[in-house]
């Protein structure tokens, strides 16, 4: 069967979109209000159209504009996409339930609907924090899951998934909404886990030489390895004492080479502490420990940069996903037929 093709809202660099196009679907149309995030986007998938814009200002009847000049009226689609989560973010501790950006995944319904209205929207991903189904923000919520039910969309059971068990070296946790126009392919939806006995730092980054250090005469083409295997020079006195960075605090959290990462979510250029304890991680080794393959590359500013890898998904998690929604289309339009197992 053909799939549906991607429509990739709050896009970002592409790491969900990496897992679809990974796993066989065709990514349509991408849209992210970061510039260097659409030209990293342009980057690693040649061909595709990207946009730069802000989804508030565009608006549904913007993003209906935009797709007319891709698709054909009544295509198949799917519509991906993890709004900004900042304001459901429990590291941000001063969250609040009226946060403005708390509307933005309502607007992410708002102009799935529309879609709707000319294409066919065989089904959404929606992904987000952990923080999203916080006692404080259960209004809205409950909010998203009657949208869902009004568009005559059938969720799949909301979980947790944590990319550890995607075959990712980290303990980033996400909620993942699945739903489907078939009810048949909501009650398919299973991502398969993936079994590993390695996933620390170690096996990720051991071996890789020394980054280049942030100057701003810097070029790409003459940083070691990688162009993204760059970091901030370490100033700090702290990397110069033995023991100076310990493994917990939010500046500076050491990690461990025997255990996995923790999340890879970076504010103020705060990147985690290498293994080593002299300095933190170089963009590259946080795009490694995101499961990232060494073929993407990253544009943008150093800033630009560590903020695309803090929001991207994993595209080990997003491949999963996709594989089981894939399952799920094949297996609910042949139901009476053999299932076929994609998790391979």
């Amino acid at each position: 069967m053909a799939l549906p093709k991607i429509v990739s809202l709050f896009s970002g660099a592409g790491g969900l979109d990496l897992g679809f196009r990974d796993s066989g679907f065709v990514l349509a149309f991408a849209i992210d209000r970061s510039v260097a995030a659409i030209k990293t986007h342009g980057r690693n998938f040649p061909g595709v159209k990207s946009l730069t814009a802000d989804l508030v200002e565009l608006g549904a009847k913007g993003v209906l504009d935009k797709l007319r000049d891709v698709l054909e009226p009544g295509e198949a689609i799917g519509v991906i996409g993890g709004p900004p989560c900042q304001g459901f973010s429990r590291a941000n501790a001063g969250s609040k339930a009226d946060d403005p950006r708390n509307m933005l995944p309502m607007l992410y319904l708002d102009i799935i609907e529309a879609l709707q209205r000319e294409f066919d929207v065989k089904f959404v991903l929606f992904e987000n924090v952990l923080g999203i189904r916080d006692a404080k923000h259960s209004v809205v919520f409950r909010g998203i899951l009657s949208k869902f039910r009004e568009m005559g969309l059938h969720t799949a059971e909301v979980k947790e998934h944590c990319a550890l068990d995607y075959g990712v070296a980290q303990t980033r946790k996400r909620v993942i909404i699945a739903a489907f126009s078939d009810s048949a392919c909501a009650a398919e939806f299973s991502p398969v886990r993936i079994e590993s006995a390695r996933l620390t730092v170690e096996a990720v980054l051991k071996g890789l030489p020394e980054p280049a250090y942030f100057s701003r005469s810097l070029k790409p083409e003459t940083i070691p390895v990688h162009p993204n295997h760059w970091t901030m020079r370490p100033v700090s006195k702290r990397f110069a004492e033995p023991n100076g960075v310990q493994p917990s605090g939010r500046s500076f959290r050491r990690l461990s080479w025997e255990k996995p990462s923790p999340t890879v979510a970076y504010g103020h250029r705060e990147i985690h502490v290498h293994p080593d304890g002299r300095r933190r991680l170089s963009v590259y080794e946080a795009m490694l420990l995101q499961g990232f393959e060494p073929s993407f590359v990253l544009e943008g500013t150093f800033s630009e940069q560590v903020e695309q890898v803090s929001n991207a998904v994993p595209p080990p998690l997003a491949g999963a996903l996709a594989r089981a929604i894939h399952l799920a289309l094949i297996n609910a339009a042949s139901a009476d037929g053999p299932r076929r197992d994609l998790s391979a």
